[in-house]
């Protein structure tokens, strides 16, 4: 039995055609809920007997600050599809469960071009390697050549089997997707030395803080680590020293309430795990805006910082120098 509550985006797609073999022959479970309940998640996919679960990181980042001790019932391949899914949760999982999520990567554009197949090492924080038929390629922004780290791209030279004829009706876009003999998706990544793709955030998430390269999600996997966080969303704050700096909104887990204290606590913890550039400088508590997929929309939150530089809108957060202990 298969439980899905995935949505259009990251994977979704891509995935259902993936196991199409499975899911021919198989029994969809669903379950409907008025307000998203993590324990009562668990409840019904023991109690239902699913064995394959395939679901967007924000469920998965709420199921790890769940008592996950029960066991995973009759799972036995655990999916996470719509962005990102942070190498902190697929630890946590596995370690409780002794089962590996797989992550993977695709647009509506071009369903699933990474994944981590069955059979193949999993490492966490990566979507695994490029599929047969997908020539993926990292392309630098600046030279437009190939490199370690860029932006993920096809090249149309090889034929991609999966990529999308065009977007219908819209020529200028389709001469800025395909530009330059390569499909370009917006997002940016690393490459190792195996040929592990590791996501790094889109173009406009990705900033500079004192003239240093942030990835918002590096930051994020990190904080999530701290109990009290059950998801984060960094993005750039004014700043009149550096330009901008890291500044992290959070969205506490059941037991935590918004307070000096916890916000003190998350920053030392940040401040331990991270390098001197990527330190959290402020934190602010605060209902995350999603997508109706349920991806984090950090656009929002850079326009919101945007206007309370511009005095047109308060905000409430605490910052790191208001805790002298931070640099003792």
């Amino acid at each position: 039995m298969h439980l899905n509550i995935s949505s259009p985006g990251w994977a979704k797609h891509a995935w259902s055609c993936f196991f199409a073999p499975w899911i021919a022959e198989a029994t969809i479970f669903i379950y409907n809920y008025a307000r998203f309940d993590a324990a009562a998640l668990l409840d019904q996919i023991r109690r239902a007997e699913v064995n394959t679960f395939c679901a967007p990181p924000t469920v998965w980042r709420m199921l790890i600050k769940a008592d996950l001790s029960g066991g995973p019932g009759s799972l036995r391949e655990l999916m996470s599809a719509g962005e990102p899914l942070n190498p902190e949760v697929m630890e946590r999982v596995c370690e409780a469960w002794g089962l590996t999520i797989r992550d993977g990567y695709g647009q509506t554009e071009l369903p699933l071009a990474v994944g981590n197949v069955p059979g193949m090492p999993v490492k966490p924080g990566s979507m695994g390697l490029p599929l047969p038929g997908v020539p993926i390629v990292l392309v630098d922004p600046l030279s437009g050549q190939p490199a370690a780290e860029g932006e993920v791209c096809v090249d149309l030279s090889k034929r991609p089997m999966s990529l999308m004829t065009g977007y219908q009706g819209d020529p200028e876009r389709n001469a800025e997707a395909m530009a330059g003999g390569y499909y370009h998706t917006g997002d940016v990544a690393s490459r190792d030395a195996d040929g592990y793709i590791f996501y790094i955030g889109r173009t406009d998430d990705v900033f500079k803080a004192s003239d240093y390269k942030i990835s918002p999600f590096e930051l994020e996997s990190v904080l999530i680590e701290h109990p009290a966080v059950a998801e984060a969303a960094v993005v750039p704050a004014p700043d009149e020293l550096r330009l901008a700096v890291p500044k992290a909104y959070i969205a506490l887990t059941a037991g935590y309430e918004p307070s000096k204290e916890v916000a003190f606590q998350i920053l030392k913890h940040a401040r331990e795990n991270l390098a001197p550039y990527q330190r959290v400088r402020r934190i602010e508590f605060f209902e995350l805006p999603k997508t109706i997929s349920g991806k984090i929309r950090r656009v929002d939150l850079r326009g919101r910082e945007e206007r309370a530089a511009m005095g047109e809108t308060s905000v409430t957060e605490w910052r790191d120098d208001e805790f002298p202990e931070l640099r003792a």
